[in-house]
């Protein structure tokens, strides 16, 4: 039996991990981690109720009888999260906070706290399996809940730290975890899942944004050039955004679509969505800083990939180029591929790694 550091969010997946490993007779002591949960207070409705959070996770650690602790992360996260996320829309990419929340502090700071003093693993419940190797290493597969799956989120960890991971949750399906966390009388039971990026909650990300990158407008254009109107910032929009962009398109069943931004010039360029249409759809990609979980593909091969958390693995060809970075061939095209982007690897359903949009 292990000493585990269980990360308890307020939420009943992770409800559910602790209490499977307290099954299971594992030395637990739950811990809720204070990332940043709204610290600017943004005066909006549905903020992130932190202390909430932090509420349901004591008391879920109450119920299974083992201690608990609030770990303070709020510096380190502003440091390394936050700031990655305001300079990458500063800069005009798509960058992916709870991907690097999971990286460098989940499995970076938190992890590191744990092993300080003397816990041989952390637990999530993430929907991810767990496989260890005869040479003491280990994989990361899909969870068994396909449409609960997030090994995405974990395609730029690395070997060192899924090995003191610990992801009870991998085997079951939503509604099992429900039932289990009902029969056993967990108090969070029925709470809802959460949305949106990790630290925001129901904040809406430019209403975050805002207070860190001034408006620059510019002009709206087509890829011919005609000026259509002016925005307030390229910050504001995204590659493939519909909504949001302020233009009627004044034909019937045709909307207006991001396919690039000129950031020299800071202009938002914009066409209408159909199949083909340039700088909207690709067939190929560059990545960049290639993260491997396991052995590396220093060689030209098939797998599969996947560019969001919700869209389905695609195969594509990886095609090394020996700098780190790989060209991504994607057998059936791509809408929206995005700079800053994280894309997840996979053989099959075992997660290989991952590496960034270029």
């Amino acid at each position: 039996m292990s000493r585990i550091l269980v990360a308890l969010s307020g939420g009943v997946d992770s409800a559910v991990a602790a209490l499977l490993l307290k099954r299971e007779g594992h030395e637990l002591v739950g811990a809720h981690i204070r990332t940043w949960k709204n610290e600017e207070g943004l005066p909006f409705p549905g903020e992130c109720p932190w202390e909430a959070d932090q509420r349901d996770a004591e008391a879920v650690a109450r119920t299974l009888g083992i201690p608990f602790r609030s770990v303070d992360l709020v510096a380190d996260y502003r440091r390394v999260v936050v700031d990655y996320l305001v300079e990458g829309y500063r800069r005009g990419l798509t960058p992916n906070p709870d991907i690097v929340c999971n990286r460098e502090m989940k499995f970076g700071a938190f992890l590191n706290l744990a092993r300080s003093e003397g816990f041989e693993a952390v637990a999530t419940g993430h929907y991810a399996r767990r496989l260890p190797r005869p040479d003491g290493s280990v994989e990361i597969h899909m969870g068994a809940d396909r449409d609960k799956d997030q090994t995405y989120f974990l395609a730029l960890n690395r070997q060192e730290q899924m090995r003191d991971a610990r992801f009870p949750l991998g085997g079951l399906l939503k509604g099992e975890v429900r039932r289990l966390a009902t029969e056993a009388g967990l108090p969070n039971a029925e709470r809802k899942d959460s949305q949106g990026i990790c630290f925001l909650g129901q904040v809406r990300i430019q209403d975050f944004l805002e207070r860190h990158i001034p408006d620059a407008p510019g002009p709206i254009e087509t890829p011919d050039g005609k000026v259509l109107g002016e925005h307030r910032g390229l910050h504001r929009f995204t590659l493939g955004q519909r909504k949001g962009i302020g233009l009627p398109s004044n034909a019937d069943h045709e909307h207006f679509v991001v396919v690039a931004k000129d950031l020299a010039r800071r202009a938002l360029i914009v066409a209408f969505d159909h199949p083909g249409t340039p700088g909207l759809y690709a067939d190929h990609a560059v990545v960049d800083g290639l993260s491997w979980l396991n052995e590396p593909a220093t060689e030209a091969r098939e797998l599969l990939a996947r560019v969001r958390h919700r869209d389905p693995a695609t195969p594509a060809r990886l095609e090394p180029r020996g700098d780190g970075s790989a060209t991504l061939r994607f057998a059936r095209t791509q809408r929206g591929l995005a700079s800053g982007q994280v894309v997840a690897l996979y053989d099959g359903e075992r997660l290989m790694g991952g590496g960034v949009l270029r």
